[in-house]
């Protein structure tokens, strides 16, 4: 695999080195839980949108190096259906954030080919995220590279329900036979039916529970937990999880690569 300039003589391409990551066994999907924000404020004396602000630095860097590896679709959870409980302060400040980030990011996602694409109620979102968001879909929508896919006003049960019930529909009116439905059917009605599931899941900051997220896709994702909070998560702390990632035997239910007695 041929590295792009990010990984030019950087502390990124020592960690390959050192580290033995393996550059033929990337995850294809990576999805990450992105926790910390308001404890790294915390830490630090300052208010819960400071920790948000750094959050989103950490967002370009991990686009950065997800796209520099080949990975071909990076899921974040930016903000969940439980998230409208913050307080007013706090969440109209996480409406601002896909603005900013998007206006800025945007030359450097054109540049390197990446895609942005959401998964999520987009109706439930203020006008200017929506607006912002909207420009990034249809900006990037012909680009082939990485799918940088943020998980906003998104819910898993609520998607798991939606498309129950678009299926009963389907099937009241004739389109979809009862008979018919399988996994890979519900799969085509899910909001991720365009992508594959995730290869692997990250979750910063110590918690280790999958809060409402992608419940059905991550069904036999590779689960990888740091204690480390979102704005220190960094290069190498991604490397890290994906060379976990490397060491796991997927099994899928079966005895791949054990012997079978």
């Amino acid at each position: 695999m041929v590295l792009k300039n990010f990984f030019n003589k950087t502390k990124c391409e020592k960690k390959i080195a050192e580290e033995s990551v393996n550059l033929e066994v990337i995850p294809s999907h990576i999805a990450i839980i992105m926790d910390g924000n308001g404890r790294w404020a915390k830490k630090r004396a300052m208010p819960r949108i400071a920790g948000h602000h750094e959050g989103m630095k950490t967002v370009r860097k991990i686009a950065r190096v997800a796209d520099d590896l080949g990975v071909k679709v990076l899921t974040l959870y930016a903000f969940s259906t439980e998230n409208w409980k913050r307080p007013k302060s706090e969440i109209e400040f996480l409406m601002s954030l896909p603005e900013k980030f998007l206006n800025d990011f945007l030359p450097e996602i054109m540049e390197r080919n990446i895609r942005v694409q959401m998964i999520g109620e987009k109706e439930g979102l203020p006008e200017h995220t929506k607006k912002a968001l909207n420009k990034a879909l249809e900006k990037t929508k012909n680009n082939t590279g990485l799918i940088l896919n943020f998980a906003m006003n998104y819910g898993s049960r609520a998607e798991i329900v939606n498309a129950i019930k678009k299926m009963m529909i389907d099937v009241q009116e004739g389109t979809l036979n009862f008979d018919s439905i399988t996994e890979e059917t519900m799969n085509q009605y899910l909001m991720t039916s365009h992508l594959p599931e995730p290869d692997l899941l990250i979750r910063t900051s110590g918690e280790v529970r999958l809060s409402n997220f992608m419940l059905w896709q991550l069904a036999y994702t590779e689960f990888w937990f740091t204690d480390t909070l979102w704005p220190d998560f960094n290069e190498e702390t991604f490397l890290e999880a994906i060379q976990a990632y490397q060491k796991r035997n997927r099994r899928y239910g079966g005895l791949k690569g054990e012997e079978m007695y």
